[in-house]
């Protein structure tokens, strides 16, 4: 099985009239005033909100979070890890203070099926009325759900691609494919995914063809330390000016988890550094603060909380929120034996 893992994601749009909508689907804390990214950022932790349930399910960790809200719930997919390998959970909820006493859907039972699943995305296609949910299966793969409300409406899992494409292949040397993630502007949708071996990679098709004829792969983005540039690529369009926000999860010389972050006036690039380093990154442990001891010295595979729930993937760069997964410091062992849980940054030095 794969070592580690990432995340994919798109935008805003109306939903349709056979899946109504609220006026307006609000952000949770985030202000509606315009604002500017900043250069450097800080952040509060929560304490870890959702664990692994003791049930017959024997799950060690919860994973690689995606999340939207939508008609006044918070709708949540992660993967869910066991030493034999990843598979998908869906968790839904009003409020935070719930997010911990949740029912837990296991997407096994849904289409989507047993084996490897994991990593996922959600997104709701308005040019097709349909939600998407994207996830690694050894290839890139999604599936439909005209639904997020009934976790068993999941379709049975489909590819993008017909096999790892030649360029991955090309240079992925001993890392993984890994954390596909989608987003759409007016034109195209973009498919970038990871190897973890220090390369990013984007395709595109136009926009009426999705979810089929994505091109071959470029290199959007390599580093020749694998370690700065490893998995879990987010992607957002900024509310504010409709710039772009990438980010990165990289492994830091401590050997924890963190993210670099870049911005850019295109989905295809250029992407200039905007919090990039150990010293200034966009989330690492030393510029997350928590109450009491820190229960993670890792800030890994996560998803923006978004201003919207479409394939453009918009978000408010104010008061920025960030659904991550975190690790005990002294949790030691098997990758897939890790008692990973997930936790919610909210941004401290917002502008607006």
């Amino acid at each position: 099985m794969n070592d580690y893992y990432s995340q994919c994601v798109p935008g805003t749009t109306p939903a349709p009239a056979t899946i109504p909508a609220p006026a307006t689907t609000p952000a949770p804390t985030a202000t509606q005033s315009l604002g500017a990214l900043p250069s450097s950022f800080r952040w509060s932790s929560s304490a870890a909100l959702i664990g692994p349930k003791t049930d017959s399910r024997n799950i060690a960790g919860i994973k690689d979070p995606s999340i939207v809200y939508y008609n006044g719930r918070w709708h949540v997919f992660a993967s869910t890890a066991v030493s034999s390998g990843y598979n998908l959970v869906y968790i839904s909820f009003t409020d935070w203070s719930q997010a911990g006493a949740a029912s837990f859907y296991y997407l096994d039972q849904s289409s989507i099926g047993a084996g490897y699943r994991a990593a996922p995305q959600v997104f709701y296609f308005a040019p097709q009325n349909l939600w998407y949910l994207v996830y690694q299966n050894g290839n890139a793969a999604y599936s439909t759900n005209p639904d997020i409300n009934n976790p068993r409406g999941w379709t049975a899992p489909r590819t993008f691609y017909s096999g790892m494409p030649r360029i991955i292949q090309q240079n992925i040397g001993s890392g993984y494919w890994v954390d596909m993630w989608v987003i759409c502007d007016a034109a195209n949708c973009h498919l970038f995914s990871s190897d973890d071996n220090g390369q990013l990679y984007r395709s595109q098709t136009p926009l009426a063809n999705f979810p089929n004829g994505f091109n071959e792969p470029v290199i959007a983005m390599r580093d020749a330390d694998k370690n700065r540039l490893f998995e879990a690529a987010n992607v957002y369009q900024v509310d504010s000016d409709n710039s772009y926000l990438l980010l990165v999860e990289a492994i830091g010389s401590d050997g924890r988890r963190y993210f670099r972050s870049w911005t850019s006036a295109n989905i295809a690039g250029p992407w200039q550094p905007l919090a990039d380093s150990e010293s200034n990154p966009f989330a690492r442990a030393n510029n997350v603060a928590f109450s009491g001891t820190a229960w993670t010295r890792d800030i890994s595979h996560g998803e923006m909380v978004r201003s919207g729930y479409d394939q453009t993937l918009k978000i408010s760069p104010c008061e920025l929120q960030y659904l991550y997964q975190g690790l005990s410091p002294t949790a030691s062992g098997p990758y897939n034996s890790l008692p990973w849980r997930l936790g919610l940054l909210t941004q401290t030095n917002s502008s607006c």
